[in-house]
């Protein structure tokens, strides 16, 4: 710790007497220095002890010695000391009135104490209090490489960062989610900082920023040297950092920063073997893909995966687009083949993984911040995803998914699956307001009766459609008598003017239901 006026009274060789302020004696200490101007602030930075004699200051007169007091506890100055036996034989009852009033502390300074002597007390604390901080630092320091070396992933590396500062750490990846936290509690305060930490990883790294609430004091650093972050480091306190603390951050997020560049340089490696599985994969060669698969891509290769072409349609937006994938694997422990080409990557993820998920939620919420009507260069990336394959129909896959992304980038959406194409359904056929203007003319006069509040005509509708005419089966996914449907049914054709009988009629309804299934997300 630094200095304070109460370590400087417990100084045996500086015989202090405390005279005012005895309550503010853990108040800091940056320097101590001598003036005898009658307003030295101008030339004080604060959390100084002022030395004096009273040279040049009217010391008994109250109301001098009030404005000169106030102006001293206005800047920051962490107290006066008074030297007794050069101008004054006593503190004058005007300072010490002062300096009570003011609540700033007030020492007297004995003759046999040369001001020197103080300077040269408080000079040698703050050098103290520095090497014990640089010791501190080097040691946190050591600890933390070694840490990062014994090759356990980031758990060990922020608890013994934890420990350093006496608070929290979390690690983040490039999407905002926390991929480890220290202590264990932290991981749930660390989780609702991922909107800050999206915002500090649009700006280039280095970068930090200060958060935090009621809890705590939370400093977030960025990770990485390049056009941006490679992921952020968290550490959550009571108070400001000292300087031992800062040093163990600043360790931190060099030894993560590093780690980061090696994973990277790994990765690269791995996409080239990547490449290379896909390319004997397209050739029709299955056998040898799995020979050079080994066992980072082989498990990949032995269930049914999905593979998809990512095509950006912005800066950086397949790029951001494979981070949130890899994120999302790493978490689980997932094989995530990675290819890119050019403006597009070709990727092969285990069908039902967390990848795939992560791909369709980053899609949705493309989807759902892109006007409608802009089409999909209002998102950072179209995705075709193809069915469901194995590596001997790795070529059909990628045609699929070809296909896929060609209707995704001709609808303005930001993915389409191929299973989509190929279920038979019109609607991928149709242009969407043409669909939903069918919709609503074939539909309305039901909604419009079901509004009223006098019965549940497009539900029974769709219920009945589903269960292909059959009553009974339909009643009962209703919870009504069949009875009842029937009376239900009866009401549709009246209200449409229209014979559920002929087949063309129950084809154009049930489309038309489809298709405001489709619409009713985008639209709410």
């Amino acid at each position: 710790m630094p200095p304070t006026l109460a370590s400087l009274v417990q100084h045996s060789a500086l015989k202090l007497t405390v005279r005012a302020g005895a309550d503010r004696l853990g108040t800091p200490v940056r320097w101590a220095h001598a003036s005898e101007l009658a307003d030295p602030v101008p030339y004080m930075d604060g959390g100084e002890l002022l030395l004096v004699t009273a040279t040049n200051l009217d010391a008994d007169d109250p109301e001098s010695m009030r404005r000169y007091v106030r102006r001293l506890a206005g800047a920051g100055v962490a107290g006066v000391g008074f030297a007794v036996g050069v101008n004054y034989d006593d503190v004058p009852a005007a300072l010490v009135a002062a300096a009570e009033e003011a609540g700033l502390p007030l020492l007297e300074v004995p003759r046999r104490t040369p001001f020197i002597a103080i300077s040269k007390a408080v000079s040698a604390a703050i050098a103290a209090d520095q090497y014990r901080a640089v010791t501190a630092g080097f040691e946190a320091q050591r600890e933390l490489t070694k840490a990062a070396l014994a090759g356990d992933g980031p758990a060990e590396l922020l608890a013994r960062l934890a420990a350093h500062i006496d608070g929290w750490a979390a690690l983040y990846d490039t999407s905002g989610a926390v991929l480890a936290a220290a202590p264990d509690w932290a991981a749930r305060r660390a989780a609702r900082l991922t909107p800050d930490v999206e915002r500090l990883r649009d700006r280039p790294a280095p970068a930090s920023v200060v958060v935090g609430d009621s809890e705590d004091r939370v400093e977030l650093q960025s990770l990485g040297t390049g056009r941006r972050a490679r992921g952020a480091l968290a550490v959550g306190t009571g108070a400001a950092l000292g300087t031992a603390e800062r040093y163990a951050v600043h360790s931190a997020v060099a030894l993560l920063t590093l780690t980061t560049a090696r994973s990277r340089s790994l990765q690269g490696a791995e996409q080239r073997l990547g490449a290379a599985v896909l390319r004997m994969l397209l050739a029709g060669q299955p056998d040898h893909a799995r020979a050079v698969a080994g066992d980072l891509y082989g498990g990949l290769l032995d269930a049914p995966f999905r593979l998809l072409i990512a095509e950006a349609t912005a800066p950086a937006g397949s790029e951001l687009l494979t981070e949130t994938m890899e994120a999302a694997a790493a978490r689980t422990g997932e094989a995530l083949l990675l290819v890119p080409e050019a403006e597009r990557v070709v990727v092969l993820a285990a069908d039902g993984g967390s990848a795939v998920a992560a791909c369709a939620a980053y899609a949705e919420a493309q989807d759902d911040r892109a006007p409608r009507e802009g089409g999909a260069e209002d998102s950072d990336v179209v995705v075709g995803l193809s069915a469901p394959s194995g590596p001997i129909a790795v070529s059909a896959a990628y045609k699929q998914a070809e296909q896929a992304l060609s209707v995704a980038r001709r609808r303005g959406r930001a993915l389409v699956e191929h299973e989509e194409l190929a279920a038979g359904s019109v609607l991928p056929l149709l242009a969407d307001d043409a669909v939903r203007a069918f919709a609503d003319g074939m539909l309305r006069a039901l909604y419009e009766h079901d509004a009223k509040g006098r019965g549940d005509l497009v539900a029974s509708l769709r219920a009945w459609l589903s269960r292909h005419g059959q009553w009974d089966a339909a009643a009962a996914d209703l919870g009504v008598h069949r009875h009842t449907l029937r009376y239900r049914m009866r009401r549709v054709e009246e209200i449409l003017g229209r014979s559920l009988d002929d087949p063309d009629v129950r084809m154009e309804l049930w489309l038309a239901l489809k298709t405001t299934e489709a619409a009713t997300p985008a639209e709410g």
